[in-house]
């Protein structure tokens, strides 16, 4: 069977982001992630990290402590304890383990790469060739979500509603930020006058999500509670805008409520503004604006987020006039991901290092840009059209 110039390019491509990433990982791969030089050469790695403090090691049900249970929803601490299983023992099982879970990931950014080209297939070499997401595809286990969500999406526009629906459930049983997609799905169903169908395409994918979850809730309800637990009682985290402040000395109370308020206060206007263009907007046009508020005001926004966001970024790229916002955008997430880095190396005793006011300041710039990105992309949705065309939300109730 012949491959396609299409095919091949992004297997090339891919591989070769691939290739460089693991490249960048190398220094605590040799040194079995120890020493200062992990932070200050910003190769940490959730991978072998867990599976030494997680108890994986010793092939441990990643839900069987109240205390110490894996902070992933269920089908991801499902693959961290699979390949866990097949890890050979010994003193380099911590490597196997990382190179195991390595050519998964891998083969997971490739299947992301070739969803995207079919869904932007002008613009989807971006993927594979921006610095941030370069340098961060073997943090931890979100591309597993980052795959299933853009599928969902991918399927969603060519109205396969019903497979849409249950990739949709299992992102969201893999990686809890996919819910959010929920939100332009909803806005697109009314939009097409589908209320009904809205309605039960939300149904299955919650019931299918709780479905996935119910046999970790009821088998070891405490440490399956635990990923929840610690979302919603964490206090202002790495990356946020909460913890930019609080090292400006601003320390704003409630941020639970204030975030979260934020988010739908935000959301409830983007809904409202796409509600009254003239054309309904494809969900890979809009998903990234509202991931995009999702993680702007979030109490954490650690350096492997932007593999959430990328792919959305670049399949809504359809308009040439949004290209600088683009590049800002990811320009900024390039700082963030080396000022974290230096930021923590800081606390590792490093010789170098990056001061906290200069670190935050790397928080406020990549959090503005990715809201530029994001209102130029709403902007460019059709004008409004005449009084006349003029879409109408009771001409849907009716």
């Amino acid at each position: 069977m012949r491959l396609s110039f299409l095919t091949k390019a992004v297997l090339a491509l891919t591989l070769f982001a691939a290739l460089l990433s693991f490249a960048k990982f190398d220094h605590c791969y040799n040194t079995n992630w120890s020493g200062v030089g992990v932070d200050s050469h910003e190769c940490y790695s959730d991978l072998p990290a867990l599976f030494d403090a997680r108890g994986l090691v010793h092939h441990v049900w990643p839900y069987s402590s109240s205390t110490n249970s894996v902070e992933y929803p269920p089908l991801t601490g499902v693959v961290m304890w699979a390949t866990a299983l097949v890890t050979p023992e010994g003193i380099y099982s911590d490597k196997y383990y990382f190179l195991i879970n390595v050519a998964l990931l891998a083969f997971l950014f490739i299947a992301i790469a070739f969803v995207v080209s079919k869904i932007n297939p002008k613009k989807w070499y971006l993927l594979p060739l921006l610095p941030a997401v370069i340098a961060s595809l073997y943090i931890n286990w979100d591309l597993w979500a980052v795959l299933s969500a853009v599928a969902s999406i991918y399927w969603f526009d060519r109205k396969r509603y019903g497979l849409s629906a249950v990739v949709l459930a299992i992102s969201i049983a893999t990686k809890f930020f996919p819910i959010v997609l929920l939100i332009p799905m909803a806005l697109i169903f009314i939009r097409q006058g589908e209320i009904r169908r809205g309605v039960r395409y939300i149904a299955q994918t919650l019931l299918l999500w709780i479905v996935i979850n119910l046999p970790f809730a009821l088998t070891t309800p405490t440490g399956w509670w635990r990923f929840f637990k610690l979302n919603s009682s964490r206090p202002a985290d790495l990356g946020s805008i909460w913890q930019a402040l609080n090292i400006f000395k601003v320390n704003p109370p409630a941020i639970n409520f204030l975030w979260s308020a934020l988010f739908i206060i935000t959301s409830l206007a983007v809904f409202a503004f796409l509600l009254r263009r003239a054309v309904t907007p494809k969900l890979a046009e809009i998903a990234f604006i509202f991931v995009a508020l999702f993680t702007a005001f979030n109490k954490v926004y650690s350096p492997q987020y932007v593999l959430w966001l990328a792919p959305l970024g670049v399949i809504a790229l359809v308009n040439n006039r949004d290209r600088w916002a683009f590049w800002v955008w990811q320009a900024s997430e390039g700082i963030y991901h080396f000022a974290i880095w230096e930021y923590l190396a800081s606390f590792a005793g490093a010789k170098f290092s990056l001061p906290a006011r200069w670190y935050a300041a790397a928080i406020f710039l990549r959090v503005g840009a990715s809201l530029i990105f994001a209102l130029k992309l709403l902007l460019s949705t059709p004008i409004p059209a005449p009084p006349e065309e003029e879409f109408l939300l009771s001409d849907v109730v009716d």
